[in-house]
C-alpha cells in the first residue's frame, strides 16, 4: 500500500494562520478605535479651553475699547496743563486785583471820614466865629490860618519866631505809624493808603500849624529829609523864601501832602542844609519821630541798626549843625527808640530851643 504524501500547508494549517491573523487585526483595530476615542476626548478638552480663552480675549477687547473711550472723554473734558496753569494764574491775578480794590476802597472810606471830620471842624469854627463880635477888629499879622480839630488850647512854648526860619520835616518810612509792625504793613500798601496814614496826616498838620505861626516879615525855607534832604518848593534850594508869600507857604504844604514816607533817616544831611543857606538860619524847627538810622551816606551792607548805632549817628550829625542856632524839636511818638526823647531834649536845651512831644490830637 502506497504511503500518503504529507502536505505542509494543509487546510487546517491555513485556517489556523488565518484565524491568528484575523485575531491580530481585530486586536489592532480595537486598540486603534480606543486611541481615537481618547484623542477625540483630548481634542474636545482643548477646544473647550480654546473657546474659553477666545471669550476672555473678546471680553478684554470690549473692556479696552470702553477704557479708551473713557480716556478720550476725560481728556476732552479735562483742560491741558497749559490751560490749567493759565486758569490758575488768571485766578491769582483777579484775587490780587480784588485785594487791591478792597484796600483802595478802605482808603477812600477813611479819606472820606477824615474829610467829613475836617468839614465839621471848619463848620464848628465858623459857628464860633459867627457867635463872636461883629467888629472885624484889627488885621492880624499871620499870612495863613490854622484850624484844629479840638476845643482844647495847648501851652506849647514852641519858638516859631525869627527872621530866617528853617523847617526840617522827616519823611522816612517810620513816619507812617507809631509801631514797627504797622510801619512794615503800611510800607507794602499802595501810595494812596500810605498818604492817608494817621501819623503822616498828623505830621502834615503839624507843618501846616508851623507855617501858620510864621511872622509875616520873616524868611523861611522848608526841607523834607529821609536818606537825603530836598526843598519842598522846587527850584528853591539854597535860598530863602518870603513868609509873607502865601503861594510859597501853600506850595510847601501841597508838595508835602504829595510825598510818600519811605526809606531811612539821615539827620546829617538834614543839618547840612543849615550850612547851605546864606545867611544862616536863626531858628530851626525839626519835626521827626526818632534817632537817625544812617549817616550822610547809605551803609555798604543793609542791616538792622541797634540803639547804640542810632545814637552814634545822632552824635555825628551834630557836627553838621552850625553853632548858635536854636533847634526846636517836635518829636512824634515811635516805639522801640527810648533814647530819642532824651537826645532831642538835650539838643533843644543845649541850643536854647524847645522840645515838644505832642498828644495824638495835636495840633
Amino acid at each position: 500500500m502506497a504511503r500518503r504524501k504529507a502536505e505542509v500547508f494543509s487546510l487546517s494549517f491555513l485556517d489556523v494562520i488565518a484565524c491568528g491573523f484575523g485575531a491580530i487585526v481585530l486586536f489592532y483595530t480595537i486598540l486603534s478605535a480606543q486611541a481615537g476615542v481618547q484623542r477625540q476626548d483630548r481634542n474636545d478638552d482643548v477646544q473647550a479651553e480654546v473657546d474659553r480663552l477666545e471669550e476672555e480675549v473678546l471680553e478684554g477687547y470690549e473692556n479696552l475699547v470702553a477704557m479708551r473711550s473713557a480716556v478720550e472723554e476725560t481728556q476732552q473734558e479735562t483742560p491741558s496743563e497749559d490751560l490749567a496753569a493759565r486758569i490758575i494764574e488768571e485766578t491769582e491775578r483777579l484775587k490780587q486785583q480784588l485785594a487791591e480794590a478792597d484796600e483802595e476802597t478802605l482808603s477812600r472810606r477813611e479819606a472820606i471820614e477824615r474829610l467829613k471830620q475836617d468839614l465839621r471842624s471848619i463848620e464848628e469854627s465858623n459857628r464860633r466865629l459867627s457867635a463872636g463880635t461883629p467888629d472885624k477888629g484889627e488885621q492880624g499879622n499871620r499870612v495863613k490860618a490854622f484850624t484844629g480839630t479840638g476845643d482844647r488850647q495847648y501851652l506849647t512854648g514852641l519858638k516859631v519866631g525869627g527872621q530866617r526860619i528853617l523847617i526840617l520835616v522827616d519823611v522816612s518810612a517810620s513816619m507812617l505809624d507809631e509801631t514797627v509792625v504797622n510801619v512794615i504793613r503800611l510800607r507794602n500798601m499802595p501810595e494812596s493808603r500810605r498818604l492817608m496814614a494817621a501819623k503822616w496826616r498828623r505830621t502834615v498838620a503839624t507843618v501846616d500849624w508851623i507855617t501858620s505861626q510864621l511872622p509875616r516879615t520873616a524868611k523861611f525855607q522848608a526841607y523834607a529829609f529821609n536818606t537825603e534832604a530836598k526843598p519842598l518848593v522846587d527850584g528853591s534850594a539854597g535860598r530863602w523864601l518870603d513868609a509873607g508869600d502865601a503861594n510859597a507857604l501853600n506850595g510847601s504844604l501841597v508838595a508835602l501832602r504829595k510825598m510818600v514816607p519811605q526809606e531811612g533817616t539821615s539827620l546829617e544831611n538834614a543839618f547840612a542844609v543849615a550850612r547851605l543857606l546864606q545867611p544862616a538860619p536863626d531858628n530851626i524847627l525839626l519835626v521827626t519821630d526818632g534817632l537817625p538810622t544812617q549817616g550822610a551816606e547809605p551803609p555798604a551792607v543793609r542791616r538792622t541798626i541797634d540803639g547804640d548805632g542810632r545814637m552814634r549817628h545822632f552824635e555825628r550829625s551834630l557836627a553838621r549843625l552850625p553853632r548858635g542856632i536854636p533847634v526846636n524839636v517836635i518829636l512824634l511818638p515811635m516805639e522801640g527808640d527810648p533814647m530819642a526823647s532824651y537826645a532831642y531834649w538835650a539838643l533843644a536845651r543845649r541850643t536854647g530851643g524847645t522840645f515838644l512831644s505832642p498828644a495824638r490830637d495835636w495840633p
